[in-house]
């Protein structure tokens, strides 16, 4: 029986608002942990700026690595909004009014609030095909595998409940935490080993400090539950032999 594939994705928070610290990115979190209930695994959050070569570029070059790409941010109704037009030359394709789009904004806004600025939102790639918006109307998109959605949170997070039955997921990534009174420098060496005998897993490491004691917790992920446990279990054996008591972590 073949191993069940490990299905990839990325995201792509772009927004000058974002590099400058105004604006305090929480889409990242949601997807990572949404995207990995699903079987599918976030192994890149790049932030950008509203660069068209940028976006373009980082477009490109993750929807030919990765099986999804989610971008947020920059599809809404003001001049540096240039997230739909870099997607549309990304792909080669014709930046349209979509019909479909253009009804949902006009029955939004009442006629004195329509204006050019708010129609440019009904604008995507030809062929797109709309992610609907139950927030505030104005739909993101799909093209080919990449996903174009608003940096707001609350918004973006509403259209991924709508069509994340559509992504199709692989192997459940796992994961194990265990924690102890051991510092990092004690235990360092130790997890080399431990990281060398089990290739297949992610062993990370993290310190923290309490009540005045050094110790880490340590996060060993993967999707073979076998491989992990007999690592966690080495991990408490290594633990206990430093003279620490190994404690179990819910993250």
């Amino acid at each position: 029986m073949s191993e069940p594939k490990t299905v990839t994705a990325c995201l792509i928070i772009i927004g000058n608002e974002i590099l400058s610290g105004r604006t305090r990115d929480a889409n990242l979190q949601f997807l990572g942990e949404n995207l990995n209930a699903l079987g599918i695994r976030l192994m890149e959050g790049r932030v950008i700026p509203d660069v068209e070569a940028t976006i373009i570029a980082n477009v490109n070059e993750a929807r030919a690595r990765f099986d999804y790409v989610f971008t947020t941010g920059g599809i809404g109704p003001t001049h540096d909004d240039i997230t739909s037009a870099c997607i549309a030359k990304a792909f080669g394709r014709k930046l349209i009014r979509h019909p479909d789009a253009e009804k949902l904004l006009l029955a939004h806004y009442k006629p004195e609030d329509v204006t050019e600025a708010r129609m440019k939102m009904a604008d995507v790639p030809e062929d797109s095909i709309l992610l609907d918006n139950p927030v505030s109307r104005a739909p993101g998109f799909q093209v080919d595998n990449v996903f174009v959605l608003p940096g707001v949170p609350r918004i973006m997070q509403a259209m991924f409940d709508l069509f994340k039955h559509r992504l199709t997921g692989g192997a459940e990534m796992l994961s194990k935490s265990i924690a102890s009174y051991t510092p990092e420098g004690k235990i360092a060496a130790r997890l080399t080993a431990l990281q060398d005998e089990h290739p297949a897993l992610e062993i990370g490491s993290y310190p923290f400090s309490r009540d005045g004691k050094h110790g880490s917790t340590i996060v060993i992920r993967g999707t073979d539950a076998a491989d992990i446990a007999d690592a966690a279990e080495k991990l408490r054996a290594i633990m206990r032999d430093l003279g620490n008591e190994p404690q179990e972590v819910d993250l």
